[in-house]
């Protein structure tokens, strides 16, 4: 062989290992995906690792811009944040009167996370047909209760309610 050839033989073997040593490889395009026997190449936080679904792939152990999962302004969120509560039990305290022109409910959150709840009572007369409405939401720590009062609107239909009628569970708003 000539001194060029072992020169060029050389470059290349040294190239390979240097590639090597960097993480890259001689396999096809990114992200591997497909069957394709993985890929190859540097790893930027930024690149899109998975463009055959359209989705978004972030290296957070790469990115020195975050210090932990959901940290930050453009992460994904922790994973708490991103889960809303079940349903919360509802309970009715004490249905309105002229004395207290409001609804007094207690609302449940049995869930692990925290969240505000829609609460809706109907004002009823004696003959069981709806007068009036009501409806706030509330914040409930998780595992929490909170007491709230649902006033009526219509103020001269207070002396007619006989009944409050409410579902024992309130979505999450």
């Amino acid at each position: 062989m000539t001194s060029r050839g072992k020169t060029l033989r050389l470059a290349a073997v040294s190239t390979l290992v240097v590639l090597a040593l960097t993480g890259f490889s001689t396999g096809r395009g990114h992200g591997g995906g497909s069957g394709d026997g993985g890929g190859g190449g540097c790893s930027s936080s930024s690149q899109n690792h998975d463009s055959s679904s359209g989705g978004s792939h972030r290296d957070y152990d790469d990115d020195d811009d975050y210090d932990d999962y959901g940290s930050g302004s453009g992460g994904s969120g922790g994973t708490e944040a991103s889960m809303s509560p079940d349903a919360a039990t509802v309970t009715l305290v004490d249905c309105a009167s002229e004395e207290t022109p409001y609804a007094t409910v207690e609302v449940a959150n049995t869930d692990t996370v925290d969240g505000t709840f829609s609460v809706t009572v109907a004002f009823k007369d004696a003959a069981g047909e709806e007068l009036d409405s009501g409806t706030e939401e509330v914040f409930v720590p998780a595992g929490g209760t909170t007491p709230v009062r649902i006033p009526v609107n219509d103020a001269e239909s207070v002396p007619l309610i006989e009944e409050c009628a409410l579902d024992s569970y309130a979505p999450a708003a």
